[in-house]
């Protein structure tokens, strides 16, 4: 269509050029024409050259007509002046005939021309029939048919020359100019093409260069790699991103391979893996520690895309990374969080538990012997509680230093929690003895470390351990069942005194069986109230009864009884012990409530566990206790242990205030056993201290327990505090205590313990 257009404007340009031409041309020659016309009184050749001029005039000056119509009137115009010139003249008028066809082809087109030919030529045939239009032919007969037709066919033959060669001509130059159009226009739109592409290419190249992740673009060598090997590349650009986070400047890469920034602790099996892709032409991802210029390594996720030309061959590679510093500080974190100890940095339970899974099955495997040692420091809480959690922090940091220094890199050194260790010890023998020698050496150095003073801010402290060990692989054996062997026996080195080792046998299974269905049975007892509580008197220096305290038994069906030491262990251990004493308590109020209606209204002393103490309703239950049997304050003592004064000091000292408030007195149970402080002596309300048994069975022979009981007696007079000395057995203890002037005496010498009627009965006999 543009083409079209072109075309039409040209044929205007030349009709209005022509227009100009031929109105020129008619003014020269068509005034003399006339001229001379007139001058031989030829007055139509003067109308007509007067009218065409005249008309051409008129159709040069209407150039706002269509212009087909303006053609077609300046045809007509051609037209009529060579009809009437052909009448006039004669045969050489066809001339002006011949314009028509070649101008309709020149300005309107192939099929006009057509038409104008057809026209002109039945025109000349027609006036060859005329008889005043003077067509003669020398040779031809004087026939006016044929005449007129042999005139018309050479005319149409001449005429049809020019007309088709111009048609033709025009033809041809339409199609050029289509073509030479429609490559204008592709060339225009592959030019526009050609700018929004450079124009996107720019906004690509920008964006690129400032991305946040590095990019690096490297082209592949032209040098045929090793098989299997990565094609050797070149890097041809990187972008700001990357020259900020490797300290390379782009000069300093230009021509380096992709993978230059590898170091030392670079995963080298990664580097392969991306090779290994790389030679197959596959996309790799990766995450690496690259080296940047200074040296210093950080941590990338790299992902490689290949680029290949049409004839398949790989041109190029892009890399694109970012650093992952932060995302591998956090999964570091995690896994240390998950997998060790937040204090110690030793590996926790969790990861102590996947490793003896994998030694089990390689112990197994391979017809190793292995050992896992579990270490309780001895007495950890007395620190803790008088020094601080601070103090306790820095002692099982240093423990921990001390058992990692020991082992080798093959073994494990975990904490579990508190003040528990566990070493896992891989290896160490083919044969049980031989394993179970180096476990005991090994156990063995474990003590001594840490029977070594610690020196914390410039204090020292002591701390021994109970260890416990035991050998793998057994068969059926998991590592649940290894870490109950080992706490087994470091329970027997506990209770053989402590700062020792034991190893697991099969009886201690059987023994902590046994305590579990003690445990058991023990809470079935206190639901059906199978437990007793008997009375022990309390005597002065004159034989009368001042006291009584409340002690707790547990008879069996058999009539045997389960010794306290055994069961209320246990209660403590398994959290029973809160339940016992509430019951023990409100047993003590009826035992003083049911003395005083028997007339021997004597106070009655009952043994509270911190564990009791500590509950946030001990007060209100005492209160309760108080009023459900109508006993007076006054009638009931507490017997406290050491190291509940010290723990939770303010809370203690509260809540003894508020009861002594009510008019209950405190007394210090087993006093000299414990490691606290004596500066609670002077701050709470105490009433009264209890000499230990293991005290009183030496004295007065042994010297060393002699002293401290004379000690706390005159300590104790010195403050205003009573004295009860417990396990007086002997006559000789009880004349040195009086002699010393104990308040009060308690043991089997004085009356065993009882059950509350058969008391009452004894305090109604004679004394002497």
């Amino acid at each position: 269509m543009a083409a079209s257009n072109d075309l039409a404007h040209w044929r205007g340009q030349i009709f209005a050029r022509l227009l100009q031409v031929v109105l020129l041309l008619g003014m020269a020659t068509a005034i003399p024409s006339a001229l001379l016309a007139a001058r031989e009184a030829i007055w139509s050749i003067v109308a007509i050259d007067v009218l065409a001029i005249a008309w051409i005039a008129a159709i040069w000056h209407w150039r706002v007509q269509p212009y087909r119509w303006r053609v077609g009137q300046f045809l007509a115009i051609a037209y009529i002046v060579g009809i009437a010139l052909l009448l006039k003249i004669g045969p050489i008028s066809q001339i002006y005939m011949m314009v028509i066809p070649v101008l309709a082809a020149l300005l309107l087109g192939m099929q006009p021309a057509l038409w104008g030919l057809t026209v002109t030529s039945l025109t000349i045939f027609v006036l060859g029939l005329h008889p005043d239009v003077a067509l003669q032919l020398h040779g031809v007969a004087d026939t006016p048919v044929l005449r007129a037709l042999i005139i018309a066919l050479n005319y149409l033959f001449i005429a049809s020359v020019l007309t088709l060669s111009c048609a033709f001509l025009l033809r041809h130059l339409e199609h050029a100019l289509d073509s030479l159009q429609a490559s204008a226009l592709s060339l225009e739109r592959s030019s526009v093409a050609l700018s929004v592409l450079n124009a996107e290419l720019h906004l690509t190249a920008t964006a690129v260069a400032r991305l946040n992740d590095m990019v690096m673009i490297a082209e592949v060598a032209d040098v045929p790699p090793s098989a299997g090997a990565a094609p050797a590349t070149r890097i041809i650009f990187v972008n700001d991103a990357f020259e900020r986070s490797s300290g390379y400047a782009r000069a300093d890469v230009l021509g380096r391979s992709l993978l230059f920034q590898h170091g030392p602790a670079t995963d080298m099996g990664e580097l392969a893996r991306i090779a290994t892709a790389m030679a197959s032409a596959q996309p790799a991802r990766a995450e690496l520690l690259n080296y940047n210029k200074a040296g210093n390594a950080y941590w990338v996720e790299a992902e490689l895309v290949p680029f290949t030309g049409a004839d398949g061959r790989q041109t190029h590679w892009v890399a694109v990374e970012r650093e992952i510093g932060e995302r591998k500080k956090s999964e570091a974190d995690i896994h240390r969080l998950a997998f060790y100890d937040v204090l110690t940095g030793l590996p926790n339970r969790r990861l102590l538990m996947d490793r003896i899974t994998h030694l089990l099955a390689a112990s197994q495997r391979e017809g190793k012997i292995s050992a896992l040692i579990f270490i309780d420091l001895d007495h950890f809480k007395h620190i803790n509680d008088a020094r601080g959690h601070a103090t306790g922090d820095a002692l099982l940091r240093m423990a921990a230093e001390r058992l990692a220094q020991l082992m080798r890199k093959a073994d494990t050194v975990a904490r579990l929690g508190g003040d528990e260790f566990v070493v896992l010890l891989a290896h160490l023998a083919e044969d049980l003895d031989h394993a179970a020698r180096t476990a005991a050496q090994i156990a063995e150095k474990v003590r001594a470390a840490i029977a070594r003073d610690f020196d914390i801010a410039g204090q020292s402290y002591h701390c021994s351990a109970s260890i416990g060990v035991t050998l793998l692989p057994k068969a059926g054996q998991q590592a649940h069942d290894l870490l109950r062997e080992a706490d087994i026996a470091m329970y027997r080195a506990k209770a053989e005194g402590r700062n020792g080792i034991a190893f697991f046998e099969a009886s201690m299974q059987a023994g902590v069986e046994r305590r579990l269905t003690l445990e058991r049975s023990l809470a079935r007892a206190l639901d059906a109230g199978q437990l007793r509580m008997y009375v022990q008197p309390q005597v002065d220096r004159h034989g009368r009864v001042t006291g009584a305290e409340m002690l707790m038994r547990w008879p069996q069906a058999d009539g045997t009884q389960i010794a306290p030491d055994i069961f209320i262990p246990i209660a403590e251990e398994s959290g029973l012990i809160v339940r016992l004493g509430h019951w023990a308590l409100r047993e003590a109020c009826r035992a003083a409530t049911l003395l005083a209606q028997a007339g021997q209204p004597i106070a009655v002393s009952v043994n509270v566990s911190p564990a009791q103490f500590r509950q946030p309703d001990f007060a209100a239950r005492v209160q309760t206790a108080l009023a459900e049997h109508g006993t007076p304050a006054a009638a009931l003592i507490l017997e406290l242990t050491e190291g509940l004064l010290i723990d939770q000091r303010d809370a203690s000292l509260a809540r003894m205030r508020a009861l002594a408030g009510l008019g209950i007195r405190f007394s210090i149970d087993d006093f000299g056993t414990g490691y606290s402080s004596l500066a609670y002596l002077t701050t709470m309300p105490l009433y009264e201290l209890k000499i230990d048994k293991r005290f009183i069975d030496h004295t007065p022979h042994d010297a060393r327990d002699t002293a401290v009981v004379q000690a706390i007696l005159a300590m104790a007079r010195h403050l205003g505090l009573r004295v009860v000395a417990e396990g007086v057995e002997t006559v000789e203890q009880a004349d040195f205590l009086i002699a010393h002037d104990c308040d009060g005496l308690q043991g089997y010498l004085v009356a065993r313990p009882m059950p509350l009627d058969e008391l009452i009965a004894w305090l109604a006999l004679p004394r002497a």
